[in-house]
């Protein structure tokens, strides 16, 4: 999953059900939102673009 944008329902989404959508949970953050929902925890590839 690639994130581009801040709007606002894209701020805090079910990553357990996105987990079980994805192939590969790996999520590339663009925009730096996901950082505080400590996702390599729950079993995600976490890639903040720009840090």
């Amino acid at each position: 999953m690639v994130l581009l944008t801040e709007w606002k329902e894209f701020r805090s989404p079910d990553f357990e059900e996105i987990n079980l959508q994805l192939k590969s949970p790996v999520i590339f953050d663009g925009r730096n939102q996901y950082n505080i929902f400590n996702l390599e925890d729950k079993g995600f590839e976490y890639y903040q673009i720009g840090k």
